[in-house]
C-alpha cells in the first residue's frame, strides 16, 4: 500500500517490510529502503532474486502484499525500463515516440534529449536505432518529466562496456545537475563498485547492503558471486585509491 509520509526526513521513497508474493510463492520479504536526493542506490543480485518485481512494485505496476510505501508529496518519477519492444514494421520517429501519451514543448524535447546525448536522433525511426541509441531516448523521455526520483531497470542490458561507461556517466551528469535520487538495478558489478553510493544485494530479501566496499567484502555477497568479488573488489580499490591520489595532487598543487 502506498502511504503518506511519515518521519522519513528528506526521503523521497521509503518502504517498510514491503513483501510480495506472486500466490503463495514469496518474491520479496521484509524490504526496507530509503531514497534520497542526490544518491544513487544500486540493486544488486541473481537472476530471479526480485530486482525488477521491486522496481515495478515502487512505480505501482505491483501491489503489495504486506508493508507500504512512503512517498514524498512532490515525487515525479522517471522510469527506463529494461527493455522496449517495438513492431518494427510500425514507423515512428523519436520525435513522436517521445510526444506519446501526450505533446510536450519543443523545447522540453530538446534538453532531454541533450540531457540525455540523444539530440541528434529526434527525426530518427525507432526502429532504425541501435541498443545504445535506443536507452538514450528511453532515458530522454524519462527526463522529460523533470524526476526527482530516476529508476533504471537494467537499462544497459545488451550495451558494450563502452556504451555501458558512457550511459553511466550520463546518469551521474544528471544526477549533479538535477540533485535527483537514482535507483539502478544493474549486473554490471564494476560500475556498480565505482559509481554507487549506497549498495542493497538481493535474494528475496536483503542480504546486505551499505557502502559499495563494504558489500563487496561481505560474505553474502560472495556467496552470491564467486569468483567474481575478488576482482570486483580489487577493481573498487584501484579507483578509489586512484581518484584519493588524484585528489591529492590536486590539493597538494
Amino acid at each position: 500500500m502506498f502511504s503518506r509520509p511519515s518521519a522519513t526526513g528528506d526521503a523521497l521513497l521509503t518502504t517498510e517490510q514491503l513483501t510480495v508474493r506472486f500466490g503463495q510463492q514469496p518474491v520479496l520479504d521484509n524490504i526496507n529502503l530509503v531514497l534520497r536526493p542526490g544518491r544513487i542506490l544500486t540493486l544488486i543480485g541473481p537472476n530471479g532474486s526480485g530486482k525488477s518485481t521491486l522496481v515495478k512494485t515502487l512505480i505501482g505496476a505491483i501491489k503489495p502484499s504486506a508493508g507500504r510505501i512512503i512517498r514524498s508529496p512532490d515525487l515525479s518519477v522517471g522510469y527506463v525500463p529494461q527493455r522496449l519492444h517495438l513492431d518494427p514494421t510500425f514507423p515512428m520517429t523519436v520525435r513522436r515516440f517521445i510526444n506519446l501519451p501526450k505533446r510536450h514543448a519543443s523545447h522540453e524535447i530538446g534538453e532531454a534529449l541533450e540531457q540525455a546525448g540523444a539530440e541528434h536522433l529526434l527525426n530518427a525511426a525507432m526502429n532504425h536505432l541501435s541498443g545504445g541509441q535506443l536507452q538514450r531516448v528511453l532515458l530522454a523521455r524519462a527526463l522529460l518529466s523533470r524526476p526527482s526520483l530516476l529508476l533504471l531497470d537494467e537499462a544497459t542490458q545488451g550495451l558494450d562496456h563502452r556504451g555501458v561507461a558512457e550511459f553511466y556517466q550520463r546518469i551521474e551528469q544528471i544526477r549533479q545537475r538535477s540533485q535527483c535520487a537514482v535507483l539502478m538495478v544493474s549486473h554490471d558489478l564494476h560500475v556498480v563498485m565505482r559509481t554507487a553510493d549506497h549498495v542493497i544485494c538481493l535474494n528475496g530479501h536483503i542480504c546486505c547492503e551499505g557502502q559499495p566496499e563494504r558489500v563487496a567484502s561481505s560474505p553474502q555477497y560472495q556467496a552470491l558471486f564467486g569468483d567474481q568479488t575478488a576482482s570486483t573488489l580489487a577493481f573498487y580499490r584501484h579507483q578509489h585509491t586512484s581518484h584519493h591520489d588524484e585528489e591529492t595532487l590536486r590539493h597538494a598543487g
